[in-house]
């Protein structure tokens, strides 16, 4: 059985909504508090998927998902390392993509956890609450993303605004394919080149903006009387990670 944990604590909102999405999708899947987590870090060697989820951590007082990424930096990083080095798999989606990048644990170009990418004050100076259409990337390694070109998601952040640290780690961001999911019609935050999502060189972890999780049946879309898609598309994410796990124990 593919077994998840969805990282949970203190102003995190959608860990219920990720829990849902990785049992719709097959998967055993338990709530794990952040504190639980820190006491016992090998903890999350049970799991072979791990899944950071959106809200508000920590209020975001200092900047958003600051806090709980120094948290997981600090006692988390050598068993986070191993849980990637042995073909495990994490997500994080808004806060839980927030924290990723500002632990170093995204993109991670140089392989020291150095925080290299940030996410920040949407240009617009307001909270984003809306739907947007984003594009998935064929030349990314991300096996969250296999199968998906296009796709239409929920947004609600006020710290979407994705940036890098330099003009090399754009490009390499470029060159290396590691750019997961871009924004398709609009650019709802002012995030450079559009960038929605990233992922690691391995594929294994992706972080987004964008909630595929609130997007599980049809009744999700604000348009589902009049387009009635087949089925919430945010599922296709979650049905990547544990049929990509399910392949490989």
């Amino acid at each position: 059985m593919v077994r998840a944990g969805i990282i949970t604590g203190f102003g995190i909102n959608a860990d219920e909504e990720l829990v849902q999405a990785f049992r719709m999708a097959g998967a055993e899947t338990d709530l794990c508090h952040i504190s639980d987590v820190i006491e016992e870090p090998g903890s999350i060697h049970k799991y072979h998927i791990l899944g950071f989820a959106g809200g508000f951590s920590f209020g975001d007082h200092i900047g958003s998902g600051l806090v709980f990424a120094h948290l997981c930096r600090q006692h988390l990083k050598q068993e986070l390392s191993r849980f990637i080095s042995e073909g495990r798999i994490v997500i994080g989606i808004c806060n839980g993509f927030q924290v990723l990048v500002k632990m170093g644990m995204l993109p991670n170009l140089r392989e020291d956890w150095t925080q290299e990418v940030s996410l920040i004050h949407n240009d617009s100076g307001v909270f984003e609450d809306s739907w947007v259409s984003v594009e998935c990337s064929s030349r990314s390694p991300c096996i969250w993303t296999r199968g998906i070109s296009r796709i239409e998601l929920p947004i609600r952040h006020g710290e979407g605004r994705f940036i890098c640290g330099d003009s090399a780690i754009r490009k390499s961001l470029q060159d290396e394919g590691l750019i997961a999911l871009t924004y398709a019609d609009r650019n709802p935050n002012g995030s450079e080149l559009g960038i929605a999502g990233i992922t690691d060189r391995t594929g294994l972890i992706l972080g987004l903006m964008p909630h595929p999780e609130a997007f599980l049946v049809p009744q999700n879309h604000p348009r589902w009387l009049r387009e009635c898609p087949p089925s919430g598309e945010g599922l296709k994410f979650f049905q990547n990670g544990v049929n990509y796990i399910k392949g490989k124990i």
